[in-house]
């Protein structure tokens, strides 16, 4: 390990998810080149809430954050909203994952604004960042967002897929936005165009690890669920950031500290 390692942030994950078992229950060095110093593990569904929590009191890097995803609107129990605003008032977590999406299968896309408008609330509320999802509806949530007002907390557009267009509305709202690794396939050159046009001062980086695989040249380590399929490994933060760190055109040494800032302003409650 180098003298001085360079520090690393992981802005999105699930490392609560049950794929993450095994390797949650082994010790796991980070490469050698760095040591990743803060991971925000996202809750999606209130079954997930508690662990995340209990992640963040066992595990000295995780920063707990709980939220109704809009893949789970339509199937939870109406108990939700009091279990959130529990979570939310023991002052441990911040908010997310929550968003719109109207690319999954059968969505009610009035349901999931209204769970949305009702945990942005309460986060803004309590002065809490927020994680948004966001699949094929970003023309919506830059409305919702905007009849809302300027979130003065800020919110993290994770593995933000929208139009380059949509970056500077976003900023103004207080977004920050953040690259995962699946982005490093050739065939998402329209991602990484948008990521250009994103301020240095607010940009985040994720592995949404165990999902949003990349290709091999952003893996430090392969994993495999139960099943043989290929997971993505929240190791792969490092080589996301050497994948950054080109397409910018800047140096390693000057992206990381950049983003450490970054990240240490959203999350400055935890990431001390």
């Amino acid at each position: 390990m180098p003298t001085n390692p360079l520090i690393y942030y992981d802005a999105h994950c699930h490392l609560q998810d049950p794929r993450l078992d095994a390797w949650r229950s082994v010790k796991r060095d980070s490469p050698k080149k760095g040591r990743i110093a803060k991971r925000v593990v996202n809750g999606t569904r209130p079954e997930d809430w508690g662990k995340v929590c209990e992640l963040g009191r066992e595990w000295d890097d995780v920063i707990p954050s709980v939220g109704l995803h809009p893949w789970n609107v339509n199937t939870v129990d109406k108990s939700w909203k009091g279990v959130f605003e529990s979570h939310v008032d023991s002052g441990e977590c911040a908010v997310g994952e929550i968003g719109l999406d109207r690319w999954v299968e059968g969505y009610d896309i009035e349901a999931q604004k209204d769970a949305f408008r009702f945990q942005l609330r309460l986060a803004k509320e309590c002065g809490l960042p927020v994680s948004i999802h966001c699949l094929r509806a970003w023309g919506m949530l830059r409305e919702v967002m905007e009849s809302e007002g300027p979130y003065d907390p800020g919110f993290l557009l994770h593995s933000y897929g929208g139009p380059k267009e949509m970056v500077a509305p976003f900023v103004d709202l207080g977004a920050r936005f953040s690259f995962s690794g699946y982005f490093a396939h050739e065939n998402k050159a329209k991602k990484r165009e948008a990521f250009m046009a994103v301020p240095m001062d607010r940009l985040l980086i994720e592995t949404d690890a165990p999902d949003m695989l990349g290709p091999k040249s952003v893996q430090y380590e392969s994993l495999k669920d139960g099943s043989g399929e290929a997971i993505n490994s929240p190791l792969n933060l490092i080589p996301i950031y050497d994948y950054v760190a080109e397409m910018r055109g800047m140096d390693l040494e000057e992206l990381v500290p950049i983003v450490g800032k970054n990240f240490r302003q959203l999350f400055g409650k935890w990431a001390s």
